[in-house]
């Protein structure tokens, strides 16, 4: 896997050695080796899977000290904009944020550290989305942010009409309302 830093440091954009032939294709999706060369310590130890029909905006979500979570995200059917906010304290990137187009086409994944708020928009009829993280969930420590929070600016390739949010995600506070929590 070809391993590339993206503007935020931390977050990492992952695209595929593919292998084609007649047959089909091979890739790996995963080697540890590789990935701690980049991620020293890297050790999941949670994988998750979300289905999802278009329009779906999961987010944005995070786990606060000492259960924050580093994730692995991947979309194996469909598309998706996943989308990393720096919400580290004193970062001299805090509030910004990362957004790359993931699919069963493309086969990349993004790497989101722990700091980070995390949340994607199903831009695809129907997607399947995979995430490995580096901590266990953790309700009492898990908090939002307003996936349309103005100071973030995070363009969702949606329209405002076509965003579908679970109740929970609907209520979350912008993040200046939660920046001292974090």
């Amino acid at each position: 896997m070809n391993i590339i830093k993206t503007e935020i440091e931390g977050v990492l954009f992952l695209t595929p050695k593919l292998f084609e032939d007649d047959r089909g294709y091979f890739f790996e999706s995963f080697s540890l080796r590789e990935f701690e060369q980049a991620v020293p310590g890297a050790a999941f130890v949670q994988e998750n899977e979300a289905k999802s029909t278009f329009g779906v905006l999961r987010g944005l979500h995070l786990q606060r000290a000492p259960h924050a979570q580093s994730k692995l995200v991947r979309a194996v059917k469909g598309r998706i904009l996943d989308v990393a906010v720096d919400v580290r304290a004193g970062s001299p990137t805090f509030g910004r944020h990362v957004a790359r187009e993931l699919s069963d086409e493309n086969k990349c994944q993004l790497f989101i550290p722990k700091g980070f708020a995390h949340g994607y928009a199903v831009l695809s009829d129907e997607a399947i989305v995979q995430y490995k993280c580096d901590a266990y969930y953790a309700p009492s420590h898990e908090m939002g942010i307003r996936f349309d929070d103005p100071d973030l600016g995070i363009d969702w390739l949606l329209q405002a009409n076509q965003i579908i949010l679970s109740e929970k995600d609907k209520k979350h506070p912008f993040l200046r309302a939660i920046k001292s929590d974090l």
